[in-house]
């Protein structure tokens, strides 16, 4: 067996296990609401964007590229679900192998020929594994400018989330970038010299995968301000605390952001509800950070383009 059949071997069988975990601890139920698996929505998503193409169809190259991007688990599959049901939008998910490979985007000329050829208005892709180089997508060459929409959620429940689903994923890749060694992973790209010297001063042999989840948490979302994206005006910071509260508010705001016309049934499956606090037992340094960083982001999403 070659190296590249028994890297895909660990990684098929590192997928099963985690979906099967998943499955145990949070039900058939979820697992089909969050891979989009339900044959009957699928069905008529697929009928409806078929129509949408034979009568308002735009022409090949006029395709609007939005990247949808931020931290995993940070409710980006709830924001996607309404936006996917909308025929004007081609959506190409982390599963979709046209496009990811484990999770990556392939190179650049495939995302660029499967913009061009849509036929949608908008072409909206959800690479999350690349959110540090969501400022080399939008400068992808020969398509239409695109927008990009950074989800953040509040860390406790991220954290709570990211375990349940991951398990101690997020700290083995902190581990192996603070020991000098995660120069192949993706969890480890763009990090500032600032982000890289606070890794290095845990102990991750002690460190709890709660707490590995939220420092993973801050130095991912970090790199919303590091990149200059709070600058560009084709990026929008968008609270998935504030959707789940204020679901049409929210959404109007990201429609106006990208020149769609809003309707109801964009937040159909959104149910309203305050967010309520569940304090996890995580390093009290680490939650300083955190809770910093959330403000910050706070208060950009508040105060930019009445939100």
């Amino acid at each position: 067996m070659s190296d590249e059949q028994l890297s895909l071997l660990r990684y098929t069988c590192d997928r099963i296990y985690k979906h099967l975990r998943w499955l145990r601890t949070q039900g058939l139920a979820r697992l089909v609401e969050e891979g989009g698996l339900d044959p009957v929505d699928r069905v008529v998503t697929a009928t409806r964007k078929w129509r949408w193409r034979h009568g308002h169809a735009v022409p090949p190259g006029t395709a609007i590229p939005v990247y949808i991007v931020g931290v995993q688990r940070s409710g980006t599959n709830m924001l996607l679900r309404g936006l996917a049901a909308a025929p004007e939008f081609e959506v190409h998910n982390e599963n979709d192998r046209r496009v990811f490979r484990r999770f990556s985007l392939r190179p650049a000329e495939t995302v660029v020929d499967v913009i061009r050829r849509s036929r949608h208005r908008y072409v909206l892709f959800k690479p999350l594994c690349d959110s540090h180089r969501v400022d080399q997508l939008l400068a992808l060459p020969g398509v239409r400018p695109g927008r990009a929409v950074w989800v953040y959620r509040d860390v406790h429940d991220r954290a709570r989330s990211a375990v349940a689903k991951f398990g101690d994923a997020n700290l083995r890749a902190l581990s192996r970038t603070a020991r000098g060694d995660g120069h192949g992973l993706w969890q480890a790209q763009r990090l500032s010299r600032d982000s890289l010297e606070l890794l290095r001063g845990f102990d991750y042999g002690t460190m709890t995968p709660h707490t590995a989840s939220s420092l993973f948490w801050y130095v991912r979302n970090s790199l919303f301000f590091e990149l200059g994206l709070d600058r560009r005006d084709d990026v929008l910071l968008f609270s998935y605390d504030a959707f789940v509260a204020h679901p049409e508010a929210q959404m109007r705001r990201l429609c106006d952001f990208l020149g769609f016309r809003y309707a109801s049934d964009l937040v159909a499956h959104v149910e309203t509800r305050a967010s309520v606090k569940h304090r996890l037992a995580i390093d009290p340094r680490v939650r300083q950070l955190c809770g910093e960083l959330m403000a910050r982001l706070d208060a950009v999403s508040c105060g930019s383009r009445d939100g």
